[in-house]
């Protein structure tokens, strides 16, 4: 049922072991891989052609889409599509689209068709973005409320191994092939996203298509605002990693007037901090099935936050690499588990009828810490000093935790009280 809270079940390692996981992980991948295409990949392909750097500059505005997707995610919701269902119809469209474009771009040159550039680029990241809202959407609506958590963590590993092909091995491959080749390999990498929804089951309909303005626009933020403590949660998806994010503002200035090497960041944090990312994540993910979704937002954030306080250590230490590997180790393993139970934990709070909708507009929020929360981040740490910095960093995660202590009744105990459409599906049930 939507909304209700994900039940505890023995823990049962076949749970993991199902075609549905399967899709959530290559999905992750189909959806991160063009992120770094039209920001990292393209910032090195303009550099490298003498572009501009005022106008290199100017191309971050391509990631608007990633921002703006809630605007056009009640379209998704609207409409079904004769071929593959509403879900996975969508999905062709978009990784179709996805491989024209990304293929396109071999055949521009930034010195002559930089106008062209820019505007494929957009369209890129606008069906990128349009992607997510459909996997975000399809990923809730496939997996038990239960399996929220793993599913939401293989996504998250999927997408990141995504973005470590393009940001590494799309770098490497450009030594030997060039841009315009490497930007054809990624567009037959794509190919995944295919396969995928190829495998994929469309998940059931519960309710009728929306119609017309209120029931595609009004109607699921009405649904939203009817749950228990809507606004709260609200505040919460504002607060609970705010610290973190913070804190990774800085990081990379912090590492270099601490005396680190520049390959030592890029071998420790980077290389080394991966897949300790990767591990946190199938880790939390794993242990949501069996501690549930409160348990699993409070420890985990709190480990979180101590890690993120652990930064300080360095400052004592000073450029020790076994220090690092240390500190980055605790960081990135509890980043990954509080991410797959965030995540899991948004997904919950979409009703059925308006998954990609809700889903868009959660992750819109999330961006609000990203982006002006963190913001006076450097100014910050000018103020306190690098240690006062981090362990204030690690206490912003008091708020989220102390207001997560509402949900726990209704997450421990029982379900959300149904509303609307979903009171019809739970006499069904």
């Amino acid at each position: 049922m939507t909304g209700s809270a994900p039940t505890r079940r023995r823990f049962d390692w076949r749970a993991l072991l199902t075609r549905r996981m399967l899709v959530a992980l290559l999905m992750g991948f189909s959806s991160g891989l063009p992120l770094l295409l039209t920001s990292t990949l393209l910032q090195a392909w303009l550099t490298r052609e003498g572009i501009n750097l005022g106008v290199i500059g100017l191309f971050s505005l391509v990631g608007l889409p990633y921002t703006l997707e809630f605007v056009w995610a009640p379209f998704f919701d609207r409409f079904k599509l004769r071929i593959l269902g509403r879900r996975r119809g969508w999905l062709l469209i978009t990784q179709l689209a996805l491989t024209v474009s990304i293929a396109t771009m071999a055949l521009l040159d930034p010195h002559r068709d930089l106008l062209a550039v820019a505007c494929l680029c957009l369209l890129i990241a606008f069906c990128s973005a349009s992607q997510d809202t459909v996997i975000n959407a399809y990923r809730r609506e496939s997996l038990a409320d239960d399996e929220q958590g793993f599913g939401a963590s293989l996504y998250v590993n999927g997408y990141r191994v995504a973005m470590l092909v393009v940001s590494g091995g799309g770098l490497i491959l450009v030594h030997f092939i060039g841009f315009h080749a490497v930007y054809l390999v990624m567009a037959a990498l794509m190919s995944v996203g295919l396969f995928t929804t190829a495998i994929a089951h469309e998940p059931a309909l519960i309710a009728p298509l929306p119609r017309g303005f209120r029931q595609s626009i009004i109607e699921p933020l009405a649904s939203y605002l009817r749950r228990p403590d809507a606004v709260w949660v609200l505040v919460f998806f504002l607060l609970y990693k705010v610290g973190d994010l913070v804190a990774s503002n800085m990081t990379i200035p912090f590492y270099l007037k601490m005396g680190y090497s520049n390959l030592t960041i890029g071998l420790v944090v980077k290389a080394f901090g991966f897949w300790a990312i990767v591990a946190g994540g199938l880790l939390g993910g794993a242990l949501m099935l069996r501690i549930g979704t409160y348990r699993a937002l409070f420890w985990f954030g709190l480990l979180q936050a101590l890690a993120t306080a652990s930064f300080a250590l360095l400052t004592v230490t000073g450029p020790s690499v076994r220090a690092l590997a240390l500190v980055i180790s605790s960081e990135n393993l509890t980043l990954g588990m509080s991410t797959a139970a965030f995540v899991g934990f948004m997904a919950l709070m979409t009703d059925r009828r308006f998954t990609a909708t809700q889903f868009a507009l959660l992750t819109s929020l999330m961006g609000v810490p990203r982006v002006i929360l963190s913001s006076p981040s450097g100014y910050l740490a000018l103020a306190l000093g690098w240690a006062p910095f981090f362990l204030a960093c690690g206490f912003m995660a008091a708020p989220g935790l102390l207001i997560l202590r509402r949900f726990r009744r209704w997450l421990e105990t029982g379900p959300v009280p149904p509303s609307g459409a979903e009171a019809v599906e739970a006499l069904i049930e």
